[in-house]
């Protein structure tokens, strides 16, 4: 009878969760619905351009503030690690209410100092970046018979040395009508609020409401006759005609004239559906470009790499085979004349120079792998997708401090493996890895903050945040740093199979420098992430929305494994070569893969943004790019060193040692 109950109670939960699918939505994407006349507020982000990465505050310029005062929209600490400034924006509809010819507001732009400040944004080319329901403000362009997609509007625009404002804006707003079952609770949004409520009362399903899916935006340049305005409030109809085309400008930029702003905002029932009104964000031209070339990348370099891997290993087993069949008489008289990485069994396992400082980088370099897989693996799930901003960055942050554990483990049990057992000074190397990593990028966050600070930007990250980021530092990341390292103490070390001589063996010559294998050996890694490395730069640098996060994720899988591959393959090499030296070159045989990248930025830098305004800009960028090479760096080599470590134990244990 018991059974019998819990298998309805099953059944009937089972029901319960099917009723209620088609309103389940992840995190931070629940629909807002407006009924017709409801207040739709457009919010502001801070003015940013193509062409630079310091963000300005969109009300630094002439343009209308709101009458109720501007105010901070709650912002989480991606957003603002991002230089995201989420403002209340003088421009208001009611829902599928069409409206044309508002007039704003007039300002003026009295002094030179506001019209220089003006012209400088036009010629760095910043774009408006407006939102709706938290849906960008897209603008569609038209060129070389191809269609653009924009988010946001250029402040203005220059033409034949004369200066132009966009002073009219074209709204049209896609909205899609709201059919929902009686019995499932749904969402409520009227202006800034939402609240959940249930349909089953007559009265409220007989009135018909809208959801937002999808904001439009077309920029013009209007000359506004001033005379009309006497006695024309904010928000009131414009008396006469407003023919504004985006292909004529007419309002200039002059000392001492004033600007007059308005709108109008135009209604339009989609059929779009709300899951899927991003559908025109993540649109990314070249798809198949995209999908075929990294697809070819992963063939190519996993066909390569698995066959050289392949070889080396049937080369190692053939070695192996033969000289276990021999006795240890024969053993004896051979040992003359072996060579290769036979000859190095009391050798392979010296402890390396800087050892801690290789167990620091190492386990810093775990903890970044893992923090990337993590967060790629949300994201493709769609638990930070570009709906919820700030998300990304934020979990980023938040994975890599919960994953010090793993830090500190690896780094005390790496020198625990290295000393042999002895787990004397645990706590310092643990304490040194928790500020290793964090250290130096908040170390080149500081000097790029006070770059952005001194030119007024509002990407300066506020001084509050440094103090909450710091919290986080000491009172989360390293706690957690030195639990792994505790943990470390008491795990199994890995020991060796055969003791190090007390003098080191002589290195033979070589007719060229290992290293340059070292640094060749990272091309292979490189080529599996370049094509993908476009498109994130494209979306940091250019404004474009990076969304194929699950295709991202086998991209980093496949690094693993090359990374793995060229790493052992070039341990091996050197092996052969009597070269015991094999830890720091193991870890940047992959590692090397970070020159690349740091090369590959500078050559966006010049070929991609050639109009990169300012030598602050550029010192942001590449300060940026030296974080972002770094991080790679540790992964990579984590990545090959560790495999380098079980390989070379595996190999020296298969041999007879006396």
């Amino acid at each position: 009878m018991d059974i019998f109950d819990k298998l309805k109670k099953g059944v009937f939960l089972c029901s319960l969760f099917l009723q209620f699918a088609s309103g389940f939505y992840l995190p931070g994407s629940f629909p807002h619905k407006y009924y017709v006349d409801d207040q739709l507020s457009v919010k502001v982000n801070s003015l940013t351009s193509i062409d630079t990465e310091l963000p300005y505050g969109y009300y630094s310029l002439p343009f209308c503030k709101p009458l109720e005062g501007v105010k901070d929209s709650a912002e989480n600490l991606g957003e603002l690690l991002m230089g995201d400034r989420i403002e209340n924006s003088p421009y208001k509809f009611k829902m599928h209410v069409n409206e044309t010819e508002l007039f704003l507001c007039q300002t003026n732009t009295s002094s030179a100092d506001e019209s220089k400040v003006l012209k400088e944004r036009i010629d760095e080319m910043y774009q408006v970046n407006l939102n709706l329901d938290n849906l960008p403000a897209i603008r569609y362009m038209n060129k070389d018979g191809f269609s653009l997609r924009w988010t946001g509007y250029p402040v203005g625009i220059k033409v034949k040395d004369v200066y132009y404002a966009f002073n009219h804006l074209k709204f049209t707003v896609l909205v899609h009508k709201y059919e929902k079952s009686n019995t499932v609770p749904g969402v409520i949004g009227a202006g800034d609020g939402v609240e959940l409520i249930t349909t089953d009362d007559k009265s409220v399903t007989d009135k018909p409401s809208y959801m937002v899916v999808g904001f439009e935006v077309v920029p013009c340049s209007f000359q506004h006759n001033v005379d009309l305005l006497k006695n024309l409030k904010p928000y009131g109809k414009y008396p006469a005609p407003i023919n504004c085309e985006p292909a004529t400008v007419a309002a200039v930029i002059q000392d001492g004239k004033p600007l007059v702003f308005s709108y109008e905002v135009n209604f339009v029932e989609s059929d779009i559906k709300w899951p899927s009104r991003w559908d025109a964000y993540l649109k990314m031209e070249g798809a198949k470009v995209h999908w075929f070339s990294i697809l070819n990348s992963m063939m190519v370099i996993t066909f390569l790499a698995g066959i050289v891997l392949v070889i080396f290993l049937r080369t190692i087993r053939r070695d192996l085979a033969r000289y276990e069949e021999l006795d240890k008489e024969a053993q004896a008289q051979i040992n003359e004349e072996l060579s290769g990485w036979k000859l190095l069994v009391g050798d392979a396992f010296r402890v390396p120079d800087n050892s801690e400082l290789l167990s620091m980088m190492v386990a810093d370099g775990c903890r970044i792998l893992g923090m990337a897989l993590v967060t790629i693996l949300f994201a493709a799930l769609g638990f930070m997708s570009p709906a919820s901003r700030g998300t990304l960055i934020t979990g980023m942050l938040l994975f890599y401090m919960f994953l010090g554990i793993i830090a500190g483990y690896v780094a005390v049990w790496l020198k625990k493996t290295m000393s042999a057992g002895n787990t004397n000074g645990w706590f310092s190397i643990a304490w040194r890895v928790s500020c290793f990593f964090p250290g130096i990028a908040f170390l080149i966050l500081t000097i790029l903050n006070f770059l952005l600070w001194g030119s007024h930007s509002t990407g300066a990250i506020p001084f509050t945040t440094y103090i909450v980021l710091l919290l986080l530092w000491f009172c989360i990341s390293m706690p957690l740093t030195l639990i792994g390292g505790f943990i470390g103490t008491k795990a199994p070390h890995h020991e060796y199979p055969c003791r190090s001589n007390q003098i080191p063996r002589e290195i033979p010559a070589n007719r060229f420098p290992t290293w340059v294998l070292v640094i060749g050996a990272g091309t292979l890694p490189f080529g599996t992430l370049f094509i993908e490395l476009f498109f994130i730069m494209s979306s940091i640098w250019l404004g474009r929305v990076y969304y194929v996060f699950g295709f991202l994720l086998v991209v980093l899988i496949l690094l693993v494994v090359v990374c793995a591959e060229v790493s052992l393959v070039l341990t091996y090499m050197h092996l052969c070569m009597e070269d015991w030296r094999w830890w720091w070159k193991s870890f940047f045989a992959s590692g090397s893969v970070a020159i690349y990248i740091f090369f590959y930025s500078v050559n966006y830098l010049v070929f991609d943004l050639k109009s990169l305004s300012g030598p602050v800009s550029a010192m942001l960028y590449l300060g940026y790019s030296l974080l972002m090479a770094l991080a790679v760096m540790l992964a990579t080599g984590a990545i090959g060193f560790l495999t380098s470590l079980f390989f070379v134990h595996r190999l020296f244990s298969s041999v007879k040692i006396d």
